[in-house]
């Protein structure tokens, strides 16, 4: 085939990336993780445009191709949320959204918000609601024991008190 009638990569025009993959979980989110995922989406929205604007002062449009893959996948993210709200009564068991405080078998206490999977941050407490951590404790209530398997082995954990941010 003649050059001619051919398209080649000359540079000009950002390549797409392959999108992230997304989760297979239903997307359940905090009023927090709601929050979060607009102001991410305002954020990349700017950043694309502002790539965009200075393209042909920027010698590599990678950064472009990936400002632009990460807004496809915030905005497929919040098409797909599910609003859990706070329940609106003083919390029984433990269900999405609620944190909680926990003490092991050595009197270690910890304490652990569960929440959606963009929103997760397991050094800061925040667990996403698919994790073994949180499957333990769903549904558990104030003083049970609960049995967090860890691949180490079996972990006790009672649960000393449950709460729900009001935001």
């Amino acid at each position: 085939m003649n050059k001619a009638f051919t398209k080649e990569e000359d540079g000009s025009s950002p390549q797409r990336l392959p999108d992230l993959p997304i989760s297979t979980h239903p997307n359940h989110v905090t009023p927090r993780g709601l929050h979060l995922l607009q102001e991410r989406k305002a954020a990349l929205e700017a950043e694309v445009t502002r790539l965009r604007e200075n393209r042909d002062y920027l010698p590599d449009h990678y950064p472009l191709a990936v400002a632009e893959r990460d807004l496809r996948y915030v905005e497929t993210r919040l098409a797909s949320a599910i609003l859990v709200e706070p329940p609106q009564a003083p919390p029984e068991h433990i269900s999405f959204g609620a944190t909680v405080l926990v003490e092991d078998e050595d009197g270690q206490t910890a304490r652990y918000t569960i929440v959606g999977e963009d929103e997760a941050e397991p050094g800061k407490g925040l667990i996403t609601h698919i994790s073994p951590l949180a499957r333990a404790l769903l549904e558990a209530k104030r003083g049970d024991i609960v049995e967090w398997p860890k691949p180490t082995g079996i972990v006790e954990l009672e649960v000393l008190e449950i709460s729900f941010d009001a935001a």
